[in-house]
Formats: structure tokens, C-alpha cells, sequence
């Protein structure tokens, strides 16, 4: 099954050019943003926190970019995003690739599920223009909007 970004993310699950004075408040965002999207509860925004606090900031995996996410549990009610664009970016403590200005929360149902919807974050985080479209995007609407159009290119393509 390949996953639509289009249809995983939703207006209320997207916050651009927000505010967070630290990893812990981005994470918040990111975790708000997938409960208003009917994603999850905030009990899952608390495992994604915990997650860093243990394991260190293994979620920042590229330059400026975090996936936070946390292990299927009873706090994820469906599969989706949430999409998150900082007007100034926070560090996480990764050596290489802070400050962090675009944090995607990530919540699936079982691992399959996680690394599907992993594998589709991929194809849109190689495209460099598209990124930097996605990240100087001023609402919601024109981050689906570019979310919907890639995924009519990805079509077109194969």
C-alpha cells in the first residue's frame, strides 16, 4: 500500500510560522496538531517527549527537520501527521543537524504502518525545491495544496 501525504495530513493538523521557545514546546506543536487532526490523544504527544528524553534527539534526521513520533500505542486512534514550520528554530541537541525549523509528528497504528508512512515522508523530503516550498508555505491550505500536487507528479510518474 502506498501512502497519500495528501489525505494523511489535514488543515487542523498543520500550524506554519509558529513559536516554540524549546524541543519539548516544537514537539507540544507537533503533538497538539495531530490531536486537533483527530490523530491522536495528548497522551501520545507525552510518549513522543519521554521518547527524546531517553533515547536522545534521534528524531532530528536531517538538517533542520525532526520526525517526532513515538511507538504504536493506545494513544494513536488512526494513522497520520502533523506538520509544524517554526519561525525560529530550536535545537534539540543533535550535533550535525540543529536548528530544527520543520518538525513532522508522525503517529501510526502498528510498524508496518510506520515505516509506510515513513518511506512516503522520504519521497517528498528528497526533493530540496520542495521542501523549501513546504517550509516558506503561509497556511495550511498551500502546504496541502503542495502535498496534493507532488502526489499528482508521483502518479504521473509511475
Amino acid at each position: 500500500m502506498t501512502v497519500n501525504l495528501a489525505t494523511e495530513l489535514d488543515a487542523a493538523s498543520i500550524r506554519t510560522h509558529v513559536t516554540a521557545v524549546d524541543w519539548q514546546a516544537a514537539i507540544r506543536l507537533a503533538g497538539d496538531a495531530l490531536v486537533a487532526g483527530g490523530v491522536t490523544t495528548d497522551d501520545y504527544t507525552a510518549e513522543m517527549i519521554a521518547a527524546v528524553d531517553k533515547l536522545g534527539p534521534y528524531i532530528v534526521i536531517a538538517p533542520g527537520l525532526a520526525i517526532a513520533h513515538s511507538r504504536p500505542s493506545p494513544a494513536v486512534l488512526r494513522a497520520g501527521l502533523s506538520w509544524v514550520t517554526l519561525d525560529e528554530p530550536v535545537n534539540f541537541g543533535h550535533k550535525k543537524n540543529d536548528p530544527v525549523s520543520l518538525v513532522i509528528g508522525l503517529a501510526a497504528l502498528d510498524h508496518e504502518g510506520h515505516l509506510e508512512m515513513m518511506q512516503a515522508l522520504a519521497g517528498v523530503l528528497m526533493n530540496a525545491k520542495l521542501v523549501a516550498a513546504l517550509k516558506a508555505a503561509d497556511s495550511p491550505a498551500e502546504v496541502l495544496a503542495l502535498m496534493a500536487s507532488r502526489e499528482l507528479q508521483r502518479k504521473a510518474h509511475s
